[in-house]
């Protein structure tokens, strides 16, 4: 009896110690492997912690060994969802007792562990559903795996069946219960602590993603509140050029039309006629700031309509070469229009919106350009869209201007913005053009391009569909 407890007692320590080394390998080198990594490695280790058992078994004779080889389908029966995986670790554990020899109480072990992981599998399938307690469920199968295990080795008749039914059993038998649930429950609370550790772990991860949230979310409002306080002061910048750009034609045309009407220096025919030519210039630049305020609260408010019709573009071309020309040659700037080859006759789009927005794009060019060339070109490209191939008409418009700091080339878009927002900048403007252009773009089915460069001018491209459609 003395023999068989060190031999059990040892087998116990050294499934301990490997259930141990298991869950460090577990926490510091295997915490961040796959699922199917763990899972595999788990199925080896009991199929390693069979073999160990065996070679710390007691040796009875050359061939035979006693040992507790299937104590790691005790807690596999229980452990794993997969009866398939179960029968797999006996047969694991099976084919390990083959290593120390091929003799007949070998083969005799082998097919004892074939039988017992058959046995755990169909545990495992009848207890699965059971709606009993993890201690009744382990009670059970211990009693029947070692019962099971020692009638085994007697019918398999390694040994006599007498002296192994009188002397042996009546000892190894309470041992291995014995020593079978002492292990069990020791690894239960191995795995507890196990699970308390994890889910402090997991608790301490979820605060952690809390804390990054709110630290993201802080810093979301934080960048809303410097936006909004960007968005007030590019709105208060508005308004003093928009108020600088409305008094400076209302000032022409009150101190104008006051000379006109003032009898005691009343003017000249020739100066009533230069002074009238300078209200009416005046009154189209008061109109047209008005426009464009009015056009960008139709586009916010969604209230802006497009109606799709025939647009000839050579008359696109002619009406706009007439009427930036003189303003071009006033500066003493070149402005050319080109019309590329293969460019269709017509397109069906809204003319009047289309003619607004190339005119702000000329417009800007040649208000920013000092010396050189403006030119607008029509092109017809075929481009993808939206995982399509589609024809669109391509409107550039080149300058050889001040160009945009890259930095600023998205933001010259929006509402408000401008490269230089001070009043007393060298270039007048309320800086909306840009921002209703690419929305009626939008509107119109296509979009704005950019390409500029600091001090070497800049291209901005309108692209429009061949056809737009209604809505």
């Amino acid at each position: 009896m003395m023999q068989f407890s060190k031999v059990f007692l040892m087998n116990i320590c050294v499934l301990t110690t490997m259930v141990y080394v298991a869950m460090l390998l577990h926490k510091y080198w295997f915490n961040e492997a796959s699922g199917l990594f763990k899972y595999a490695f788990s199925v080896l280790l009991a199929i390693g912690a069979g073999w160990a058992t065996m070679v710390f078994g007691l040796q009875l004779t050359d061939n035979i060994i006693f040992d507790l080889r299937f104590v790691p389908l005790l807690i596999c029966t229980l452990a794993y969802s997969s009866p398939v995986t179960i029968f797999v670790i006996g047969l694991g554990i099976g084919l390990a007792r083959l290593t120390f020899g091929l003799q007949q109480a070998a083969w005799a072990g082998f097919w004892n562990m074939v039988l017992l992981g058959l046995v755990c599998m169909l545990l495992n399938i009848w207890l699965r559903n059971k709606p009993w307690s993890f201690v009744r469920k382990i009670t059970i199968v211990i009693v029947i795996v070692n019962v099971m295990n020692f009638l085994d080795i007697a019918v398999l008749g390694v040994i006599p069946f007498q002296v192994y039914m009188s002397t042996i059993v009546p000892v190894a038998l309470p041992l291995s219960l014995g020593l079978s649930a002492f292990f069990v429950f020791i690894l239960r609370d191995f795995q507890i602590e196990r699970y308390r550790v994890v889910e402090i772990q997991n608790t301490n991860a979820a605060l952690q993603r809390q804390t990054d949230r709110l630290m993201e979310a802080h810093k979301e409002l934080e960048d809303q509140a410097k936006q909004l306080l960007l968005a007030s002061q590019y709105k208060s910048e508005f308004l003093a050029n928009m108020s600088h750009e409305l008094r400076t034609p209302l000032n022409s045309i009150i101190a104008l039309s006051g000379l006109i009407g003032d009898r005691d220096k009343q003017a000249s025919p020739a100066e009533a006629v230069e002074y009238a030519g300078i209200i009416h210039t005046s009154g189209q630049e008061l109109l047209r700031l008005i426009d464009d305020v009015l056009d960008l609260s139709k586009v916010e408010a969604g209230k802006m309509e497009i109606t799709v019709e025939t647009v000839i573009l050579s008359e696109i071309a002619y009406a706009l070469e007439h009427q930036f020309r003189h303003v071009a040659e006033q500066k003493g700037l070149d402005f050319v229009t080109e019309e590329a080859e293969g460019l269709p006759d017509v397109i069906y789009s809204d003319a009047l919106r289309l003619q607004q927005i190339i005119r702000n794009l000329l417009s800007n060019a040649l208000k920013f350009t000092v010396s050189g060339r403006v030119t607008l070109r029509m092109e017809h490209v075929v481009l993808e869209h939206e995982g399509k191939q589609e024809e669109w008409i391509a409107f550039r418009v080149k300058d050889t201007g001040i160009g945009i700091p890259e930095e600023m080339q998205s933001a010259i878009f929006e509402a408000f913005r401008q490269a230089d927002g001070s009043i007393s900048r060298r270039f007048g403007g309320t800086g909306l053009g840009l921002s209703i252009s690419r929305a009626l773009a939008q509107l119109l089915g296509g979009f704005l391009e950019l390409q500029s460069k600091e001090g070497e001018g800049s291209q901005f491209t309108l692209y429009v569909p061949l056809r737009r459609t209604e809505g």
